[in-house]
């Protein structure tokens, strides 16, 4: 989103992502159907130490401008419980609405390039890659948590963070799901119906 958007501006705009393909994350998401947002988002929804700034967040783009964007794609998607939005067919149909809107605004996509170093110089920054050197004068580092190794979640981001001396927060724990064995599941469901 941010690619497009900054592309859209008359950015040239350059992605480099170490994984094989985009989107890696939002493909499992949602078992693979992607809960791409909430109608009942709000700001009250977040856990945040500033508060302000998810309003902000939100007040900027808001979930109905998403839910108008992957309609303007034809992408189909159904209500679940609590607001929640899922794609029909995969979560494939918002990586392919992602790459779409980025290829409108002349974005580029460098996969299997792994960030190696970054560095502040006159001119912005020089992003160095397993694969090219980069000289830039804005750069967003948009590298997600560490939720999932597997997937290619590395501290990166924080070590950015750290080495332009922002402040770093202790990351704490997050909802996750588990995935049980059924024998796994009869145990516990005869434990819950005991206790």
């Amino acid at each position: 989103m941010c690619a497009a958007t900054a592309g859209y501006r008359g950015k040239q705009v350059i992605v480099v992502d170490m994984g094989k393909k985009p989107g890696r994350k939002i493909l499992i998401s949602g078992g693979g159907r992607c809960n791409f947002t909430n109608e009942n988002t709000s700001p009250e929804n977040y856990l945040c130490q500033n508060p302000h700034f998810v309003k902000s967040a939100l007040s900027r783009y808001t979930q109905h401008d998403f839910i108008e964007l992957v309609e303007r794609h034809g992408v189909p998607f159904h209500h679940k419980t609590l607001g929640q939005l899922f794609c029909d067919n995969s979560a494939q149909d918002i990586v392919d609405v992602l790459m779409t809107e980025c290829e409108w605004a002349g974005v580029e996509l460098h996969l299997r390039s792994e960030v190696i170093n970054i560095e502040k110089n006159p001119n912005g920054y020089l992003v160095k890659t397993t694969n090219n050197d980069y000289q830039c004068q804005s750069l967003v580092v948009a590298t997600g948590g560490l939720t999932m190794p597997k997937l290619g979640a590395t501290p990166i981001g924080y070590k950015v963070a750290e080495q332009f001396g922002l402040n770093v927060l202790p990351t704490t724990a997050a909802l996750v799901p588990f995935t049980l064995h059924d024998h796994d599941k009869q145990r516990l469901m005869v434990y819950l119906a005991s206790a």
